[in-house]
């Protein structure tokens, strides 16, 4: 299946903010660190349901980081094997998604982000929102008046929020 078929069988979606996202990250983050305790992963929250108060896609992102010299293949074999699905990789970064099924969403979906050690913005942009509770409403008012256009595309959807998120990473690296 091509991501653009994945997509239009996966809209995107936005849902009010679910406690219940925090408990299902340090789930899946247990289970993550012990599966890749052979690499040391320094793993993390992210994304917007790791920002309180605002709506999000009903998918918990997960940053997993590891060092310069591990290399990726025995990571690929290790997540495919235990039900993830690899979505993209580069030299530097992978891409998993957990819980997208032929009928429909699972009851809990990860996307998995491997990145080098330090390729971590998404923490900064993160803990920014979660500090600036006015600036992660506008983000969610941003993604909200996104969802017309790009509601079955992921990539358009993500490169509309770019120039806020350079933004606010800007600001974060300031102070």
């Amino acid at each position: 299946m091509s991501l653009e078929e994945l997509w239009e069988l996966f809209p995107i979606v936005l849902t009010p903010h679910n406690n219940q996202w925090s408990d299902w990250a340090k789930e899946e983050m247990q289970f993550l660190s012990a599966l890749l305790s052979m690499f040391h992963p320094v793993i993390h929250h992210i994304g917007s349901t790791a920002i309180p108060e605002i709506q999000a896609k009903p998918i918990v992102d997960i940053l997993v980081e590891v060092g310069e010299d591990i290399g990726f293949d025995l990571i690929v074999t290790t997540l495919e094997s235990n039900g993830y699905i690899c979505m993209s990789q580069s030299s530097n970064r992978l891409s998993f998604n957990k819980g997208y099924t032929v009928k429909g969403y699972a009851d809990k979906v990860f996307h998995i982000h491997i990145h080098r050690q330090g390729d971590n913005n998404e923490i900064a942009f993160r803990d920014y929102l979660r500090l600036h509770p006015s600036v992660a409403k506008e983000y969610e008012c941003l993604k909200m008046s996104l969802l017309p256009t790009y509601r079955h595309d992921r990539d358009g959807y993500t490169q509309a929020k770019t120039e806020f998120i350079r933004n606010i990473l800007v600001l974060a690296n300031q102070g």
